[in-house]
């Protein structure tokens, strides 16, 4: 019987405005542990492993009372950077797609793990923020992690009369696509024409 090693990353990021330190084990979600003082972003990265079915800790802390930006960006950079990590481990299924309902809201996410960076985010919400969070600094946040994990990254809220069912269910799509397009593939595969991604 053969016995595979979890794949797991761990990423430290310090930078003047931010402090994060993150790792995502994409084999096991037998621990989520979200500390952040953003209580909007913690409960949005939560849904995303949970319902991605993978682990992930984060700790972070930045500069909010100048403004959320750096941290949400840095977020991004910084989970981005462990996707990366993990797409060098060895080979994956390369492309994941998710659509998820969340009473009168419909998000979908689809990837291509492809080392091309690039980012569709289409979004237009009811509502400016979910409760104290400006919802406008998720674009950030996407731009970050598509392009440091090096992946190419459709999202759209296709309609919704809540932002906050409308981006919560987009990061439910995420964690799903993102398990989907990471999963493990033989040591050899490569899903591409070229013979290498």
């Amino acid at each position: 019987m053969s016995t595979q090693t979890a794949r797991i990353a761990k990423i430290s990021r310090k930078t003047k405005e931010t402090d994060i330190s993150l790792v995502m084990n994409m084999d096991s979600r037998d621990k989520i542990d979200i500390d952040l003082p953003l209580p909007f972003m913690t409960h949005m990265l939560n849904a995303m492993a949970f319902h991605g079915g993978f682990g992930l800790e984060i700790k972070g802390t930045g500069d909010i009372e100048v403004d959320p930006h750096h941290l949400v960006e840095d977020l991004g950079i910084v989970l981005g950077q462990a996707l990366a990590r993990l797409f060098d481990l060895g080979p994956v299924a390369r492309y994941g797609h998710s659509v998820i309902p969340m009473d009168d809201a419909l998000s979908e996410a689809t990837i291509d793990v492809c080392n091309r960076p690039y980012l569709v985010y289409k979004a237009n919400f009811p509502q400016k923020k979910a409760g104290d969070f400006d919802l406008f600094l998720f674009r950030e946040f996407f731009h970050g992690l598509a392009s440091n994990a090096r992946i190419n990254l459709h999202l759209e809220c296709r309609y919704g009369e809540n932002a906050h069912h409308m981006i919560e269910g987009l990061f439910k799509a995420l964690g799903r696509a993102l398990k989907e397009g990471f999963a493990s593939l033989e040591e050899g595969s490569t899903p591409s024409t070229k013979g290498i991604l």
